[in-house]
Order: structure tokens, then sequence, then C-alpha cells
């Protein structure tokens, strides 16, 4: 079959739809094969061959050579294959060039159809192949429709979705707006492939970055972590490879350029960007800047950390409805319990009270207790017996005698006392009404009331 336009067709194709030139061709190969099944029968022996050179598909039909002719369509006889080739032998396989005109319509129609099927199957894979490595990348698209709250762009060769999941609050959109996202995940369904899009994710906060400033480009300064509260505030940790180049100056930029660049993009979501450190108190006490720091004690096997801080600057630590505690302990990787010091002392002089008022522990065992870290009542109800053991002074029946009247009294206080008032100290896990309401409200431009951003002094010296 000779048809003049059929490479230009290819190319075109090829190019539009950015579909390899061999996978169209082989289509049109097989489904030249079906029309010809179609029309002949399916144990026809067919052959579809492609001239690259003159654009031309021709159709071969093999057949046997026998002596004997029993199927018309699968053997020739000996004779007729002479006269096709005089040097043809029982046994051998002849092709004989088919007209496609005789395929008729219906052939042609189930050929048209494998072509188009075979079309969209290509252009998916495409698709696919294109976006898949392109996770994690920053892409531009129009808004074309929105679906149950879920934003459906336009993103040139295929469709994307910003799911109401990966949507910041109290964005809004409208068909034509210009939308920036990450590419999330690329799904592979039966319907053609699925591009997620975020704006939430932390790594679309890190990945502007990467973008505006060239230092993290070059790989002088590299980000280390990021946490979010999409449209309300981010941390985002920096360290730099040279000495000489200070890592939070060259992401804030000069007076400011460079994140606000970010700020704007992601809506005046307020930035705080942290000096990374290896040591992770200090690293910690920088996160919740600009709050003064008076301890940290670190629990590693749990991998959380008691931070004490002075009274007047609690309110700051745990931000409004523990916003600040709740970023850094995201930031950090490790759970962090907010106490001021009037709490913290008021609970280790409880804690020494309950330990003195323990039968048999006088001031020099409760001192040894305390050496050994064992600070209240109920940390001797959790001991065991070899624990105990270890502090001078304790024999083995002390040592039962002591865990059993300190699991009686924490029986007893436990029925005792009302619920205790956690005013005084904030989690990142717990009631966000911990925070003190009055260091939220105070106006960004106050230092005492929060770390607003990076062109700020605070957060930059921080």
């Amino acid at each position: 079959m000779l048809i003049s336009e059929i490479k230009r067709v290819i190319e075109q194709v090829s190019r539009d739809k950015g579909i390899d030139r061999q996978i169209l061709i082989k289509a049109l190969e097989e489904a030249l094969k079906s029309a010809a099944r179609k029309k002949y029968g399916p144990k026809v022996d067919i052959e579809v061959q492609y001239s690259e050179e003159t654009g031309e598909l021709e159709v071969f039909q093999f057949k046997e050579v026998t002596e004997v002719v029993e199927e018309p369509m699968l053997q020739i006889s000996i004779e007729e294959g002479r006269r096709l080739d005089p040097e043809c032998e029982v046994g051998d396989s002849l092709g004989t060039k088919m007209d496609t005109n005789a395929f008729g319509r219906i052939a042609a129609q189930s050929a048209k159809q494998v072509i188009i099927q075979k079309l969209k199957d290509a252009e998916k894979d495409a698709v696919y192949t294109s976006y898949i490595d392109r996770r994690g990348e920053i892409i531009n698209g129009i808004v074309q429709r929105i679906d149950r709250g879920d934003i459906i762009v336009n993103l040139g060769q295929t469709e994307g979705v910003l799911p109401i999941r990966e949507q910041v609050p109290k964005e809004s959109y409208r068909r034509g707006d210009r939308i920036r996202a990450m590419i999330l995940e690329v799904l592979h369904e039966s319907r053609g492939p699925q591009v997620v899009l975020s704006r939430t994710h932390p790594s679309f906060l890190i990945t502007l970055f990467r973008t505006e400033v060239p230092e993290i480009s070059e790989g002088i300064v590299s980000i280390m972590g990021a946490s979010r509260e999409p449209g309300v505030r981010a941390k985002i940790a920096v360290a730099s490879s040279n000495s000489d180049i200070d890592p939070v100056g060259a992401c804030v930029g000069m007076k400011g350029s460079r994140v606000q660049n970010v700020v704007q993009e992601l809506r005046g979501e307020k930035i705080d960007i942290i000096p990374w450190h290896i040591d992770p108190a200090k690293f910690v006490c920088s996160s919740l800047a600009p709050a003064e720091i008076s301890r940290v004690i670190i629990d590693e096997d749990n991998r959380s950390m008691e931070v004490i801080v002075p009274d007047e600057f609690l309110s700051i630590a745990i931000g409004k409805k523990g916003q600040n505690v709740r970023l850094a302990s995201k930031l950090s990787g490790w759970h962090l319990d907010v106490k001021s010091e009037s709490s913290y002392n008021q609970a280790m002089q409880s804690g020494y009270n309950s330990l003195m008022a323990l039968p048999g522990v006088g001031i020099s065992l409760a001192d040894a207790l305390y050496e050994k870290g064992f600070y209240s009542a109920e940390e001797i109800a959790k001991a065991s017996c070899e624990e105990l053991l270890q502090i001078r002074g304790v024999d083995e029946a002390m040592a039962d005698s002591l865990i059993e009247a300190a699991q009686a009294a924490v029986e007893q206080n436990a029925a005792a006392e009302p619920e205790p008032d956690a005013a005084g100290a904030a989690s990142p896990h717990a009631d966000p009404d911990h925070a003190n309401d009055e260091a939220g409200d105070r106006p960004a431009s106050d230092p005492a009331a929060s770390n607003a951003g990076p062109t700020d002094e605070p957060a930059t010296e921080a």
C-alpha cells in the first residue's frame, strides 16, 4: 500500500504528540495485520513492512510450497510457486504482495480502531514518561476548572489536579488564573496518567528557595529541612559549606529581596530562616528563637527534649496556639515540651518533697536518688529493683520497700488530686490553648511577639 503522505503524517503526529516514530509505525503495521486477518481469517500468515525511504506500507502473505494443496490460504502448489520463484522447492515459504484495497470496509474500520487505540496508549505512556522524572519540580499552569474543590490545571500536554488537601487555606482561584505548584506524584491510571500537584508540601518551599538563591543551586548553601503550616508560617533550616558565606544572609538577600519573592509566591506566609547546627539542643534553641532558653533536658531514648524558658518568654516560645513549638518540633524531628522556669522549679521541688515523704528516705538518700536521676516518687515507682541497688546505702529489701511505697503514694495522689493545670507547659502534640494568646495577638513588628520573618533583625540574627 503506497500512501504518499503517510511519512509526513507519521512525522507530524510524532512531533505534536511526543510519540516515538517507531511506535507509530508499529501501530500501523499491527493495524494492517488486523485488517488482513479480519478479511482472510486468523490462520493467514501476514507480514507488514514499512519503507522509511518511500513511505510505503507493503503487506505480504506467506504460503508453504507443497505438492498437494489442502489449505489454499496457507499453501501453494509447486507449479504455481515456480512461476513466482523458479528456484523454490517443496517446504519453502513464498511471500506474495497483497492488494490492500481488497480488505473491505469492515477490515478498514477495524484497522482504524487499532490505530486510534495504539495512538492513545502511546500518548499516555509518553505523558507519563515525561512527567515521572519531574517529581519535586515546580510547574506553571492555568486553572481550567474546579471539580468538587479540586483544581484542574492545564499543563499543556496533559491536565494536573491540585487536590483540596494540597491547597493552601484561604487561597482562591478562578478559571483562567495562572497557578504555580510542585509535582507531588504521577499516577499511572487506566484512564491516563494523573499529575498530582501540591502547594502545601515543605518541598515546595525548599524548591522555591532553590530557585531564588544561587548559592543553594551551586551547593554552597544546603537546606537541611523545612516545616510549614501552609498560609500562616514556616521554618527552614540552612547550613553553609563555606565559612565565609552566611547561609541565613544568603537566603534573605539584599534588603530581603530573595525571601520576599518566596513570601509573595506563598501569599504572605511568614518564613523563619534558621541556621542549622549538628548539636540538636543548639538547633532546637535556634528553632525557638527569639525566645531565650534557660536549659534543655534531652531524652535520647524517646527522642524528646524538655525545654525550660524564663517565665516572660514562655508565650513567645510556644507561639500562638502552640504554632512556634509545633513547627520547631517538626523541623528538628524531636518531641519538645516547653516549660517555664517557675513551673519547672515547682515540679522539681514537688518531686523532691515526694521523695522525702517516702518511708525511710532522709535528706542524704533523697540526694543520692536525685544524683541517679530519680526526681520523684513516680519515677521510683517505675524503677526496677536492680536500678535502685546501684544507689549507695540501698539494699534489696530497702529497694523493694521503696518501690512499694512509691507505687502506693502515686496511686493515692492520682485518686486525690484534680486534673493538673498545664498552663505552664506546652508540647507540639498537646492542646494548643496552652499558649498565651496575648503573644500571638501582638503585631508582627513587635520583636517580643514572634520571629515574624527572616527580613526582621531577630530572625536574621537567629
